[in-house]
């Protein structure tokens, strides 16, 4: 696949489309000091990248051009730099890059964000653990969530919402999940109890759902579900939205998210549900890095149950 000089790297030269994504040839990296040269196995792919990708968020996330991709990513350490201790050659990681780089045959990680990867963790939910997880870790932990309350989550079997789902439902919390009919068999499955976004009557069919009252909202979606939960009478406080941060303004509801629990500590709390049967990533589809278009073609359509995962050859 590689020789030992060079490696393949997802690289896009100006905003666009799926197709302005090539995987090209590029110098393998070397780690500095507190760096470890990892040997990705799999990477996650997020919708957030796709808006970078596109310019949709160039004020707030410029690209620098040629740019990489991907933060989410699990693999073996191939190498280690100065001052890194608690890693060595051989050892199966979990963690994530700042650097829009993961998405690659090699990827520098800083030493602090990386975590041992527990030997059943199956590395596809592995490689997709960082972005969905620790945003869901925020939010549950941002709607203070508590045992016997009731939870209501948009999309909740997507990519983000279900892993709030199983968190909640871990913490002993009922929860309520806005999905549409295909995801609701998967929905049970977890103790969730689903109810399809379709339709009218939207907030009488989540009441009678939760058979009293709700507590806290979690919008993993946007399109409105911000006024749906103040309509339901829940306090701003205890709502919370990865996505929508208008109405985040307009409502006063919160936005805690990824950048608020990206430690290495949570991607170990979260590794070990995983190991323990307690918490699934679930993937909606794997590719070979060969096939990164395909891969975000399949995320944008947003109807995908869990994650997209770009696997490298092994």
């Amino acid at each position: 696949m590689n020789d030992t000089k060079s490696s393949r790297a997802v690289r896009f030269d100006h905003y666009g489309g799926v197709e302005v994504l090539q995987v090209v040839n590029v110098e393998k990296p070397h780690p500095g000091k507190g760096e470890v040269l990892v040997r990705v196995k799999a990477a996650g792919i997020n919708p957030g990248e796709g808006a970078i990708r596109e310019g949709k968020m160039a004020a707030r996330f410029p690209a620098t051009f040629p740019s990489g991709e991907g933060s989410d990513l699990a693999g073996v350490v191939e190498e280690t730099g100065d001052d890194v201790t608690g890693f060595s050659p051989g050892d199966e990681v979990i963690g994530f890059t700042d650097k829009r780089a993961s998405h690659a045959d090699y990827v520098l990680a800083e030493k602090d964000h990386l975590t041992k990867k527990p030997p059943h963790v199956p590395w596809e939910q592995a490689g997709s653990l960082f972005v969905v997880g620790t945003t869901a870790y925020a939010a549950i932990h941002a709607v203070r969530l508590k045992a016997a309350e009731t939870l209501v989550v948009s999309a909740a079997a997507g990519g983000v919402g279900s892993v709030v789902v199983q968190l909640a439902r871990n913490l002993g919390a009922s929860v309520v999940g806005l999905a549409g009919p295909e995801s609701h068999d998967w929905l049970k499955k977890h103790g969730v109890i689903p109810v399809d976004y379709h339709g009218d009557r939207l907030e009488e069919r989540i009441h009678e759902a939760a058979g009293g009252k709700v507590h806290a909202f979690i919008d993993t979606h946007g399109d409105g579900y911000v006024a749906l939960a103040i309509r339901l009478d829940i306090p701003a406080s205890r709502i919370d939205t990865i996505i929508d941060f208008e109405a985040a303004k307009q409502y006063g509801v919160q936005t805690k998210g990824n950048g608020d629990a990206a430690k290495a500590s949570v991607l170990t709390e979260l590794a070990v549900m995983i190991e323990a049967g307690r918490l699934e990533i679930p993937i909606a589809g794997v590719y070979p890095l060969e096939k990164v278009r395909d891969a975000y073609t399949d995320l944008e359509r947003r109807h995908t149950h869990g994650k997209v995962v770009l696997v490298m050859a092994p």
